[in-house]
């Protein structure tokens, strides 16, 4: 009996180390599969993954840097140029949406980037050698955008996070950021608002000379084309839509199709009255918004942003005020001429100027530019070729309080990012005291105490995460930069329209309008009020406006090219004005060798 219950209990203990060893696998197999859930997990979501390790190779391999551009990258982040293919890398590429926590964060947040024939943007910079006519650009495409680094910073600039960056290279640099936002999905039906990754401007950049209207609209109706298929563009019809211009908006509406009429027909294609552009410049049509020019310093960290601060804002000025650029001869209107007069004849170094004439362009440098606007405690932004200029940012960034000359420079330009009284960061003198002699520049920046110069002070440099673009891989803690408050604000605009069409209401009522500039003036309050300037006066006009452009009618020669070189160059090419566009009123200029014609 005792035997026979050993046995009995041997097998019952069997039994039972059996029954342990299968839980115990069992549990290591689930918790095996909810750890790989988990890394899965990405700002709410979860995915089941699927990989398939050849595509990946593949993927890997199509994302290689193409010879034009391969350079070495002092950012090591993924670059969108490609040979083979447009596999951008992120981390959702190889992996299958399985489902969706009620509690994403990134609710309403998430963007869909549309997966673009290359000819849209990755040949664009294969063919970087003529993306402006008078420059090579390929070094520019270094560093996601950023152009080479600062090599010998002098003791003027920090060790890190300087770059010599082209005013022009906004869509790669956005598109890098872009690519590494934290709620991006493959998912288009989760998607706020879709992104349209073209390089409008790089692009029409190439065509601006010497092409004829067909050319220069050639990917403006290809990319209408495109997008018409795709059926994320049925869901909206594009005003969920939105893409980034690295040029002024005036590039893209053509006031006709006279081949000597400038820029293409993009934003008057009936689609892209439907979509949100960001430009460094806009219009008054109420679908475009203006963002910061790129300027020269893109931090890493929160700390190496608050170093700089501080840095420039306990900084003494000799300076009381300062210019950097070049005279408008040619341009009836402008009033460069006489700030540069006002300024070489300031008594006592009260000003300095940083000439950006033809010849060794300081203008072009990091450290020199910086240099002479840390020393000055306000900077002169009067309007150049257009309204804006890249030099406004680069005085921000020195701790220097911009002076601006017209409304539209700023005021009615970059309503996110600049505050609504523009008196505590800036100045504002009418154009027309310049322009008439009524005013003293000296004079008028003198009548501001020490304390007052302290406080603007202080909110200039308080607005420098507002007007950079920080490293594509960065993310900043305590701050905000360009790019997130620009996206932000696009899909506060997208979920409006959202909100208007649950309600009803047509959309398309006021998406876009032209002649709203005394809308985005709307708020906008400070010492004075802003002069009222119609469109058909000084800049941007559509009419009862002269845009200049050559047309050889001699044999080109090397005198020639030396005369349009110089041209190019007094017009702001090589200087951080939005150069190009020549869209002041001018007399008939007639240039020995070169002819002209007229627009509209």
């Amino acid at each position: 009996m005792e035997k026979l219950i050993t046995n009995n209990g041997g097998r019952c203990h069997n039994h039972l180390w059996f029954t342990v060893l299968v839980s115990f696998l069992f549990c290591f197999a689930l918790l095996c599969l909810d750890y790989s859930a988990l890394r899965g997990a990405k700002n709410g979501v979860f995915f089941l993954f699927s990989r398939n390790f050849s595509d990946s190779e593949k993927t890997q391999k199509a994302n290689r840097l193409s010879p034009a551009i391969d350079e070495p990258s002092e950012i090591p982040v993924p670059n969108p140029v490609s040979k083979v293919s447009q596999n951008f890398t992120f981390p959702e590429n190889n992996v299958t949406l399985a489902m969706v926590n009620v509690t994403d964060p990134c609710s309403g947040k998430y963007i869909y980037v549309h997966r673009l024939p290359r000819r849209f943007n990755v040949a664009v910079l294969e063919d970087c050698r003529n993306l402006v006519k008078w420059f090579n650009m390929c070094p520019s495409l270094m560093n996601s955008g950023f152009g080479p680094k600062v090599e010998k910073p002098q003791g003027i600039l920090s060790r890190k996070n300087w770059f010599e960056t082209n005013q022009f290279m906004l869509e790669l640099i956005f598109h890098q950021r872009i690519m590494h936002y934290k709620c991006l999905t493959n998912d288009s039906s989760m998607a706020s608002a879709v992104y349209i990754p073209f390089y409008a401007g790089l692009d029409i950049g190439r065509y601006l000379w010497g092409y004829n209207v067909s050319v220069r609209d050639s990917s403006a109706y290809g990319i209408v084309d495109w997008l018409r298929k795709q059926h994320e563009w049925k869901r909206m019809f594009g005003r969920d839509h939105f893409f980034v211009a690295g040029r002024i908006a005036w590039d893209f509406r053509r006031l006709s199709d006279d081949e000597s009429a400038w820029g293409s027909r993009l934003m008057d294609l009936p689609e892209f009255m439907n979509i949100t552009m960001l430009s460094i410049e806009s219009s008054s049509w109420s679908n475009e918004f203006a963002v910061p020019y790129p300027t020269y310093f893109h931090p890493s960290r929160d700390i190496d942003l608050i170093r700089w601060q501080k840095r420039i804002r306990v900084r003494k000025r000799r300076h009381l005020f300062c210019f950097a650029g070049a005279p408008r001869p040619a341009m009836n209107e402008s009033i460069r001429g006489k700030i540069i007069d006002q300024c070489l004849s300031a008594t006592n170094g009260t000003c300095t100027f940083l000439d950006c004439k033809a010849g060794e362009n300081k203008c072009d440098s990091a450290v020199e530019v910086i240099k002479v606007f840390r020393d000055c405690k306000f900077c002169l932004q009067p309007p150049g070729d257009s309204y804006t200029r890249r030099s406004t940012f680069d005085s921000i960034i020195s701790g220097c309080i911009p002076v601006f000359f017209h409304p539209y420079s700023a005021y009615a330009q970059y309503i996110w990012h600049f505050p609504k009284n523009y008196t505590k960061y800036s100045v504002y003198i009418p154009g027309n005291d310049i322009r008439t002699g009524n005013m003293s520049i000296d004079l008028a920046l003198s009548r501001y105490s020490q304390h007052q110069i302290k406080a603007m002070r202080q909110e200039v440099v308080e607005l420098i995460p507002k007007v950079i673009y920080a490293n594509p891989k960065s993310r900043f803690k305590r701050f905000e930069d360009a790019f997130d408050i620009a996206v932000n604000r696009v899909l506060e605009r997208v979920n409006k329209v959202r909100e208007i069409i649950k309600e009803g209401k047509d959309p398309s009522v006021d998406f876009a309008v032209g002649n709203q500039w005394q809308l985005k003036l709307s708020g906008t309050v400070g010492d004075q009020p802003l002069e009222q300037v119609s469109m058909k006066t000084r800049m941007g006009c559509r009419s009862s406006c002269r845009l200049v452009q050559f047309q050889r009618t001699s044999p080109f020669t090397a005198s020639d090219e030396a005369m349009e070189s110089s041209l190019a160059i007094s017009a702001g090419v090589s200087f951080r004005d939005n150069a190009l566009i020549f869209s002041l009123r001018f007399s008939n200029l007639v240039v020995p060798g070169i002819g002209q014609t007229s627009s509209p």
